[in-house]
């Protein structure tokens, strides 16, 4: 199955949102898989980004006033589009990122679990919400939830599709207008989607593509949006979230991860070598709730060791358009210098290397194989900077106790996953581990799969939650309406100020002290 066509790629250019595109300076899309030119795409500017925000500032006054049903019934039919049409999203994910068709896949899936989950839910978690009031029967409050107004999402290359419209969805129900720049490698997987939203019949000005660089469209977008969601790395999170702070907008990130591994000695270490293999290396690890960091208990962290390794050793690297691999491409030079640099210097330092540990420019320009290190200590560059990439390393501990101490000593808090002999000991670790999702039996696909829950990080790995209601609410503005039904908090009639003062502290204890309050 080859790349998707020059036609393909001819269609989706004319949806960004940028006039005038013939006369634009363009950036080349190289297919990952073979470094040859796919496509070219326009580089928008800090004056496409104002001009995108002012029609959908325009147009969201529109799509604000369109019945909550009505919105959702169009990410419904967006949906369908999805699953009609994943063969070709499948195939330009793949080709933009250089990703194996199975992590091409999860991209999929989980813009059929945002679609349905926010499209059945959106109009029950917006309805305005009747709360307790100051007294009983006298003063009538509810919550309003307003949209933010325009909604800036700057998306990664890594699940480009996931991060620009799995986010974008919620915002979108809302009742907001969105604008997104995707990141520069990989434009075409968010306009790919794109076409579909305007199918299913959200506006073109409602939803905007703005492609460009983070340094001029992202800053852009930051310093005329309303609300700024986020994906990428953490020292850019920092420099956004200062931006967002000076403008007092809200600012959503999901950040960087360091993320561990717990396993113990009743664990069952045949499951668990094979599901580590997807747990460290989907998406080529390239993925910031992939696993980094392996602790096992001593007494069986050979065995482990060994049967991880045989697994490892046995995954096919591919850049076919199939489901036939196991693991895909990196996706850039710079990629490669970072993983080959952290294997290298782990090496020099005194690691081993017990599985992969080589660049495979037999296989593709930007392969590398998937690698397990051992005797990583400190003071190497594995050790706890996030290689974002296919290297993991394994660490015997003497018990429990020092695994969960080691898992939680990182600036990190995405992910961590957890393997024990039962199920009521996985949990028990789990709820001591300094993470905001932690897998218990698998890696990180059930917690980000449970679309119902908050996805986010802890420290530095994040601010604010993706997924659930936090996930939708975070994009509007609560306001409350607090009505006074009988009387107002003036005295009533007859009653001089003064009694009316001295009885109001007993009136508002004697009013705690009723059932529910």
């Amino acid at each position: 199955m080859p790349a998707p066509s020059a036609a393909d790629f001819d269609r989706l250019r004319q949806l960004v949102a940028i006039e005038d595109i013939t006369a634009r300076q363009s950036r080349t899309i190289e297919e990952v898989f073979t470094g040859k030119e796919l496509t070219t795409i326009p580089v928008g500017t800090a004056e496409d980004v104002t001009a995108a925000v002012a029609k959908a500032r325009t147009a969201q006054a529109a799509w604000a006033r369109r019945p909550v049903k009505e919105r959702c019934a169009i990410i419904e039919r967006y949906r369908d589009l999805a699953i009609e049409n994943r063969d070709f999203l499948m195939d330009v994910a793949q080709a933009e990122t250089g990703k194996a068709r199975s992590a091409a896949q999860e991209e999929i899936v989980d813009i059929m679990l945002n679609a349905r989950y926010y499209a059945r839910q959106a109009a029950k978690l917006l309805k305005p919400k009747r709360v307790q009031g100051l007294l009983p029967g006298i003063v009538k409050t509810v919550v309003n939830y307003h949209p933010k107004g325009v909604v800036g999402v700057i998306s990664p290359w890594n699940y480009p599709m996931t991060l620009s419209i799995s986010d974008s969805i919620p915002a979108l129900l809302a009742g907001n207008a969105v604008v997104v720049k995707p990141d520069s490698q990989t434009p075409y997987c968010t306009l790919a989607n794109a076409e579909l939203l305007y199918q299913a019949g959200v506006p073109r000005e409602v939803f905007a593509v703005v492609p460009g660089p983070g340094s001029v469209v992202g800053t852009a977008i930051v310093e005329n949006c309303d609300y700024l969601m986020f994906t990428g790395s953490t020292a850019t999170g920092r420099s956004l979230a200062e931006q967002c702070g000076r403008r007092l907008i809200g600012f959503s990130a999901e950040l960087g991860g360091k993320n561990p591994m717990i396993v113990t000695k009743g664990a069952n270490l045949d499951e668990v070598a094979k599901a580590a293999t997807r747990a460290c290396f989907s998406n080529a690890g390239q993925l910031c709730i992939s696993i980094e960091r392996i602790y096992v208990e001593r007494e069986v962290a050979d065995e482990f060791t060994a049967k991880f390794a045989e697994q490892v050793r046995n995954m096919r690297l591919s850049p076919a358009y199939d489901f036939t691999a196991d693991m895909g491409s990196l996706i850039s030079e710079d990629q490669i210098k970072t993983v080959s640099g952290h294997v290298d210097d782990a090496k020099v330092k005194g690691a081993k290397v017990v599985a992969g540990g080589n660049a495979r420019p037999d296989i593709g320009p930007l392969f590398f194989e998937p690698t397990v290190l051992a005797d990583v200590t400190d003071e190497m560059e594995c050790a706890r900077n996030e290689t974002f990439g296919p290297v993991v390393s394994i660490y015997p501990v003497d018990s429990v106790e020092e695994a969960i101490e080691k898992a939680n000593d990182t600036e990190y808090g995405l992910n961590a996953s957890v393997w024990a002999g039962s199920k009521a000991e996985g949990e028990a670790i789990a709820a001591r581990i300094r993470a905001g999702t932690v897998n218990v039996d698998e890696g990180y696909a059930l917690t980000f799969g449970s679309t119902a829950a908050p996805m986010g990080g802890m420290k530095a790995s994040g601010v604010g939650r993706r997924h659930g209601e936090d996930g939708i609410l975070k994009y509007t503005e609560p306001q409350t309406v607090s009505t006074a039904r009988v009387l107002n908090l003036d005295p009533p009639l007859g009653i001089s100020q003064t009694f009316w003062q001295k009885a109001m502290t007993p009136m508002i204890r004697a009013v705690q002290a009723l059932p529910g309050r």
